[in-house]
C-alpha cells in the first residue's frame, strides 16, 4: 500500500510549506500517466488521511522511441505499482529510459484560509 506513503509524504510537505497546517484548505497535486500511481488510488489514499479538498491534475506521459516518434505512448497498462505502454508508431514496447515527461507525481499548489 504504498500509495498511502506516498500521500502522506505529499501531506506532510503541504504542512511543511503552508506553515500552518491547520489554514490549508486544499491541495493540487500533479499525477503524471507514467508514474508508478494511478491518479485514483492517490486521489482515494489522499482523501482518506486528510479533509482537504483535493484536486488532481493528470498530466499526459510524454516518451521518445528509438523509431523516432515523440509523444504521447500507447498505455498498455496501468496497475498499482507499474505502468506498460508501447510507441504508437512503431508498436515496440517501452521502458521508463524512454520516458521523457509525465512520470512524477508533484505537489503543486496548496491553498490555504
Amino acid at each position: 500500500m504504498h500509495e498511502y506513503a506516498i500521500a502522506n509524504d505529499i501531506i506532510q510537505t503541504a504542512k511543511k510549506n503552508a506553515g500552518d497546517k491547520n489554514k490549508i484548505k486544499a491541495i493540487v497535486v500533479e499525477v503524471g500517466d507514467l508514474g508508478h500511481l494511478p491518479a485514483e488510488e492517490l486521489e482515494h489514499a489522499l482523501k482518506g488521511l486528510v479533509k482537504w479538498d483535493i484536486k488532481i491534475l493528470k498530466k499526459p506521459g510524454l516518451v521518445r522511441c528509438d523509431c523516432g516518434y515523440e509523444g504521447e505512448p500507447k498505455i498498455l497498462e496501468k496497475a498499482h505499482s507499474y505502468t506498460r505502454f508501447n510507441c504508437p508508431k512503431c508498436g515496440k514496447e517501452l521502458s521508463e529510459n524512454n520516458i521523457i515527461d509525465g512520470d512524477k507525481i508533484i505537489l503543486k499548489e496548496v491553498i490555504i484560509d
